[in-house]
């Protein structure tokens, strides 16, 4: 929930930003991109906390979620942790907006069996209780369709596309 938070608070500045005049913020779209890039920085974080810190999510609450089918949860989370950085730098960057949105889409998509198994399974979460899946199940939908309206907002050519010419060539 405090990432949908971040998120949230995120857009809402950027946005306001924005209408303040950075050009950078102008659209919805934009904004909703470095929102959810400040969100990931936050939920990709907990990957590397030791469990010794309490006073946030941690690599073991990490772990915890990981269904137990999944071999070597530890360095998964270390992974997945990473995956979101890089995705996060990718939504910062117009270039790369489009990629990045369409492959947090996948990784969100690929996320939600440990989110169910998470809430299933009732795993604690920074020492609280664990969130249920009447909760979790949206969220991820949420984050799955902003990483997907940002990408099909991107100004940026399709992946593997060259942008097209809008100048006519000399002579022809």
């Amino acid at each position: 929930m405090s990432a949908f938070v971040v998120l949230l608070t995120a857009l809402a500045g950027f946005r306001l930003l924005g209408a303040l005049g950075a050009s950078r913020f102008a659209d919805w779209p934009a904004s909703a991109a470095h929102g959810m890039a400040a969100m990931l920085v936050v939920t990709a974080s907990a990957h590397f906390v030791p469990e010794s810190v309490t006073v946030m999510p941690n690599h073991a609450d990490m772990v915890r979620m990981v269904p137990p089918i999944v071999p070597f949860a530890s360095t998964v989370v270390y992974l997945t942790g990473a995956v979101e950085l890089l995705g996060a730098a990718g939504l910062v960057f117009a270039a790369t907006r489009r990629s990045a949105g369409i492959g947090l889409a996948m990784l969100y998509a690929l996320l939600l069996p440990a989110n169910i198994y998470a809430a299933v399974a009732h795993v604690p979460f920074n020492g609280g209780e664990a969130t249920p899946l009447w909760l979790r199940v949206p969220l991820q939908l949420l984050y799955i369709t902003v990483a997907l309206w940002v990408a099909g907002s991107s100004r940026s050519p399709a992946p593997g596309r060259l942008p097209a010419l809008t100048q006519a060539r000399p002579g022809g």
